[in-house]
């Protein structure tokens, strides 16, 4: 008899029989094919198999054995465990996180051929002679004649005729291969050395490499600009020195192209990328090359996480405080904290790395869990930017920018500087108002407004996705006219572009980069200075290296100061700290601009006047007072049903049903802030405890009597442990 996890939302494993023929091969980790009800799945093998003794029962057999080796290992299966009990999550929904579509349906695990491009003799010639308007062409030859590129790579950046073009006249010629192994050589040449360290960043270094071997989590805490990812790159070459590999992760997409092209620069083709943005096929080949040990270094974003990796070394979480680490739907886990367990298992050191820590972090630095690694000063001689607040209410505005901002702009510009205008908010205007009557475009499936994106001449919903066309007349008085109301991206974008037609000014938000390559193609043209002003949401605040930045504006300051959940503020400060950081790295002197209508705000000026510290020891005095993580642990039950008396009669159910525990704090059931969101209604349950053991007693406790009976009819039901919101 062997245990088979499947991808069910069951918190269990089945137990299937196993044929003479196949004991030989069922082992934990490979997969198997067998019936599940009418269906036929694919499940992985989580322990050995057992003998039992005969009874009444009659199981089902195992249709076929998958993999003649074990797909993943014994401690990648324990990792999952450990995230299925904590998580309190089904674990075969666990492990197929951990695996890729294609693997997950039963694809063979041979490494799949790629085609590798590199330039010819005739194509380094073409690109000396190409004229001005072939410029994708360019890009395209400039690109492949830096490094060689897989076929992927090179269609991400160039359209597909432009390659085929480009091999049609010999420009390009490719080979195959399964890996980049066999280009790795043309590399080594130009492979770039490690840049002189700071003395902050040789005192870092040397007690990291001290670290290298057992297990211990350091939190490198590094204004911006002061070469964090320099300390990343000197460990790593200490690691793969020892014959070890590094896992680094990230938390965007949009935060991948750079880190890898530093690490690719300095380390060759045994770096890797992984994550959402690859092509199923991409995915897989990386994963299998991870696993076969043919990569050094996997730097990919939250699924990363779970990457086979059997030489593990080293776990660097880069932007260590950001909320993309928490996953919001399913399987509900924290990659960041994950990645410090995965750290513990395999005894291998782990890095933390941010300009702004989150509270739990820097507290558990306080009470010395981790240790904790300071770079005071940027790389560069000049001082940090200056930050300096606008009031807004005593300012004409255009569009949202107030007089000072659009003068700054302009004498930046001048200056040769490059500007980044902050707002964290995409689409052309939050609201579509009619002036006669008040109405308000609503969502008719939630409890928010439509935002207008006039690019698409439609009204979108950014909570579930609705999108509808704009009306036209009020379709409540029939007034003709309906009004946009605020300001997005897309509306600062077209202001800019009247105010400054000249300047080539570029919006950055998921809105402009969901296209393939798109925030590659934009990422390099903004780092070559080629972009004159930048726009865009909190995908431009993470981890950017623009050396030509000299102003940074943010539109509105204002957006979380008075928000519902109790980590609006702390997310805040991270925010604006990180905008501020962009400005001035390369030496030049900065400035930074805040727009707000609270300008006497006390935590803002704290914020401003004494930095990010000061402003977390506030918000951490205010924390223990209240009781609020890191000083207890939380666990939110959720309910959703199309009538919202149902959800509540759900958790007033569960309520009582939970284990009685001293420890554990019960608040609620009550509505969720949005209270109906896609079409249902949300409902909430807290649980609060100074203790996490009590609080996951309590957790599993309920949970064991509630799986095995239906939930109530129409209610849907979900656990998040430590959620990132309370949203």
């Amino acid at each position: 008899m062997a245990a088979v996890a499947i991808a069910v939302p069951l918190r269990k494993v089945f137990d299937y029989r196993v044929d003479d023929p196949q004991a030989a091969q069922i082992r934990p980790g490979v997969r198997v094919r067998l019936a599940f009800g009418r269906r036929e799945v694919v499940g992985i093998v989580v322990s050995a198999p057992r003998e039992i003794a005969a009874g009444e029962f009659e199981y089902r057999a195992i249709r076929e054995v998958l993999d003649s080796e074990p797909l993943i290992d014994t401690a990648l299966i324990e990792l999952c465990s450990w995230v299925a009990d904590y998580y309190h999550h089904p674990l075969g929904e666990v492990l197929a996180a951990a695996v890729p579509t294609h693997l997950r349906k039963g694809a063979a695990t041979s490494l799949p051929q790629t085609l590798i491009l590199r330039l010819t003799a005739a194509g380094y010639a073409a690109l000396t002679q190409l004229p001005a308007r072939s410029a994708s062409m360019k890009q395209l030859l400039s690109a492949i004649a830096e490094r060689a590129l897989s076929a992927a790579d090179a269609r991400a950046l160039a359209p597909t005729a432009a390659l085929r073009r480009a091999m049609t006249q010999g420009w390009v010629d490719s080979v195959t291969s399964s890996n980049h192994t066999a280009i790795d050589s043309e590399l080594e040449n130009g492979l770039q050395a490690a840049a002189r360290s700071t003395p902050e960043q040789a005192a870092a270094l040397l007690e990291l490499k001290q670290r290298l071997g057992s297990y211990s989590t350091s939190l490198l805490e590094g204004v911006t600009g002061s070469g964090k990812t320099e300390v990343y790159l000197q460990l790593t070459a200490e690691v793969i020195a020892k014959g070890q590999q590094t896992l680094v992760l990230t938390p965007e997409i949009g935060l991948t192209p750079q880190l890898t092209d530093r690490f690719i620069q300095r380390f060759g083709r045994r770096v890797a990328s992984y994550h959402s943005g690859l092509s199923d096929a991409e995915r897989t080949r990386t994963w299998l090359r991870a696993r076969a040990g043919e990569i050094d270094v996997l730097i990919g974003t939250r699924s990363a996480v779970f990457a086979p990796l059997p030489r593990l070394g080293l776990i660097i979480i880069d932007e260590e405080h950001d909320v993309s680490y928490k996953q919001q739907e399913g399987l509900r886990y924290s990659a960041r904290d994950v990645a410090l367990v995965r750290a513990r298992r395999r005894n291998v050191p782990a890095v933390l790395g941010s300009a702004t820590p989150a509270l739990e972090t820097l507290h558990n630095a306080a009470i010395g869990r981790y240790a904790h690694l300071h770079l005071r000063q940027r790389v560069s001689s000049a001082a940090p930017p200056r930050i300096e607040i606008i009031d807004v209410r005593t300012q004409p505005l255009t569009q949202g920018l107030s007089t000072p901002l659009l003068d700054a702009v302009e004498r930046h510009l001048g200056a040769g500087g490059q500007v980044l205008l902050f707002l964290n908010r995409r689409g052309y205007a939050p609201a579509l108002v009619c002036h006669a009557c008040g109405w308000v475009a609503p969502c008719p499936h939630c409890d928010a407004r439509m935002t207008l994106h006039r690019g698409r001449q439609r009204l979108l919903c950014h909570h579930c996705g609705m999108i509808s066309r704009i009306p036209d007349p009020c379709p409540d008085c029939g007034a003709a006219e309906l009004t946009p109301t605020g300001q997005g991206t897309e509306r600062i974008e077209d202001t800019l572009r009247l105010r400054f037609p000249e300047k080539r000014i570029e919006r950055f938000d998921s809105d402009r980069l969901a296209r393939a390559g798109e925030i590659e193609r934009l990422s390099r043209a903004a780092h070559a200075g080629e972009i004159d002003i930048l726009v865009g949401t909190q995908v431009l605040a993470k981890g950017h290296d623009f050396s030509g930045l000299s102003l940074a504006g943010v539109v509105d300051a204002d957006q979380a100061l008075y928000g519902t959940d109790f980590r609006a503020l702390e997310r805040m400060g991270q925010l604006l700290t990180q905008v501020a950081g962009r400005v001035g790295r390369a030496g030049q002197p900065g400035q930074v601009l805040l727009q707000t209508q609270h300008p006497d705000h006390p935590l803002l000026l704290q914020l401003v006047n004494e930095g990010y510290p000061a402003f977390c020891e506030a918000l951490l005095r205010e924390r223990r007072a209240h009781g609020l993580p890191p000083f207890s642990h939380l666990a939110l039950l959720r309910a959703q049903a199309v009538d919202e008396p149902a959800a509540l009669e759900f958790l007033r159910h569960a309520r009582t049903a939970l284990p009685a525990s001293a420890e554990v704090e019960v608040l609620g059931p009550a509505p969720a802030t949005m209270r109906r969101r896609g079409g249902v209604h949300r409902a909430q349950l807290l649980l609060r405890s100074a203790s996490r053991a009590a609080l996951h007693r309590v957790i599993g406790g309920w949970i064991a009597q509630a799986e095995p009976m239906n939930a109530a009819h129409g209610v849907r039901w979900s656990v998040d442990i430590d959620p990132a919101d309370l949203f």
